[in-house]
């Protein structure tokens, strides 16, 4: 089985089913082919025993995030890599493993999935421009940033969070115009879904490698993305540009043939078109 293969049938699972951690260090498979996916969900399920072995029989959530805050961050010495932040490395859960520092949501996946093996409900928060994690509490719901060291987030800072990545005067869904202070906090703090998360995790690493000039990773990335996100038209698009980069003629009609079929009256619809043109008479020639 290849790589691609083994990541597809690893999510091909009802959505809450699917083992993150080990789809996150599938990821990972094109850029180390010899990666010991095991090993690190073993690496993991080590953490969590060390932590649970720490903690009282019956000790309340909020215990059990200090406790873990402690551990992860404090004991390990995981934090957030703000020197390098776009180094891929910081993408790969292997790599977050090794050298113990990544972006918010590799660091997020490592929270959720030690929290969850000591019996905590984490969900991860596809915020704007950040990545958090929350934690349903009998007062409500706490908000916290695994890439600061698990800190709780207070409404005020999320709204200057929000403030920060949101256009000035955007509208709250067909609400209108209204200030970043009024729009609806809870719209932006819904649980992100484990496919979503890989998507998320996915296109981080599609613009780091886009801006890279790396169309070979780039291609890898893209093919994973089409497979988490099979309706992401624009990913499709994408992987037959790239196909066409790296003069792989054939698949770069069909996926860009399959783009203008969804997507007839895009914006970028004569450009592509223009393209498949080109690509139809390249493809003509190979016969």
């Amino acid at each position: 089985m290849d790589a691609l293969e083994a990541f597809a049938r690893a999510i091909d699972e009802e959505d809450a089913r699917i083992d993150l951690a080990r789809a996150c260090l599938l990821v990972a498979g094109d850029a180390y082919p010899a990666l010991d996916v095991d090993g690190y969900v073993g690496e993991l399920e080590r953490y969590a025993k060390r932590l649970a072995s720490r903690l009282g029989g019956d000790i309340a959530p909020e215990e059990k995030v200090v406790a873990l805050n402690e551990f992860l961050f404090d004991d390990l010495g995981y934090v957030g890599n703000t020197r390098d932040y776009y180094d891929p490395r910081n993408s790969y859960l292997n790599e977050v493993i090794d050298r113990r520092t990544g972006i918010p949501i590799t660091l997020a996946v490592m929270y959720m999935e030690i929290g969850r093996r000591i019996g905590l409900s984490i969900e991860g928060v596809s915020f704007p421009g950040h990545f958090l994690v929350r934690l349903k509490v009998r007062g409500g719901t706490l908000v916290l940033d695994p890439f600061s060291g698990g800190m709780a987030q207070s409404e005020d800072e999320l709204r200057e969070r929000l403030k920060r990545v949101t256009p000035a005067g955007m509208g709250a869904g067909n609400a209108g115009n209204v200030p970043v202070e009024q729009l609806p906090l809870e719209t932006f703090l819904e649980p992100a879904g484990k496919r979503q998360i890989l998507a998320r995790l996915l296109r981080n690493l599609k613009g780091i490698y886009r801006k890279k000039n790396q169309p070979e990773r780039l291609l890898e990335v893209l093919n994973r993305l089409i497979i988490v996100a099979p309706d992401s038209s624009s990913d499709l698009r994408d992987r037959g540009l790239v196909y066409r980069q790296l003069e792989c003629w054939r698949p770069a009609l069909q996926d860009l043939t399959a783009y203008l079929a969804r997507e007839p009256e895009a914006l970028d619809a004569e450009e592509i078109r223009a393209s498949t043109l080109e690509l139809t008479l390249r493809c003509g020639r190979l016969n």
